[in-house]
């Protein structure tokens, strides 16, 4: 059986990213670009959210609905900075100030998002339609009907990811 050279699988490996339109660096595949289009929700192929799975309906009184819960899984700033950094430029914000952006949890730690999955965060930006400020609210919002048991924990995940700016009517809660 012939081997083939070193240089060529990687160049061909290189082509089966780019066709899949990923990119290597550093020895990972990441994401070429993501798209602002989608403002004020993340690019959905660049951060489709993602949950925490100690974060159950039946965990609820034990996780979320604790006071002060979040603030145990909730990621370091050095970590979400670094890759703050690194998602403004994959998103192709001409901003690249990172206090104008908030690291955001697309599906937040109140309702059972992923902590530190690159899937679950992105770099919203605190101007324009639909602000960090008032997603933060919505997130309040849910969480509070989620512990009270108005709304299932399934239905407020589902209503975030589907679009934030709409979830709380969307549930019945506006």
């Amino acid at each position: 059986m012939s081997r083939i050279s070193r240089p060529l699988v990687t160049t061909l490996s290189t082509l089966a990213l780019a066709a899949a339109g990923l990119t290597v660096t550093t020895g990972s595949a990441h994401a070429a670009s993501c798209s602002q289009s989608y403002l004020p929700l993340p690019d959905p192929v660049c951060t489709p959210g993602a949950l925490n799975p100690d974060v159950t309906q039946d965990t609820l009184d034990s996780t979320i609905c604790v006071s002060g819960w979040t603030a145990t899984v909730r990621p370091s700033t050095s970590y979400t900075n670094a890759l703050k950094k690194k998602q403004i430029a994959e998103y192709g914000y001409s901003d690249t100030s990172l206090s104008d952006y908030e690291e955001d949890h697309f599906v937040p730690l109140e309702l059972g998002g992923a902590p530190k999955s690159e899937e679950n965060l992105w770099p919203e930006p605190h101007y324009g339609d639909g602000t960090s400020s008032e997603k933060d609210s919505v997130e309040n919002k849910l969480k509070k009907a989620v512990c009270a048991g108005d709304v299932s924990l399934d239905d407020a995940q589902n209503a975030i990811i589907t679009d934030w700016t709409t979830a709380l009517s969307s549930l019945g809660l506006s």
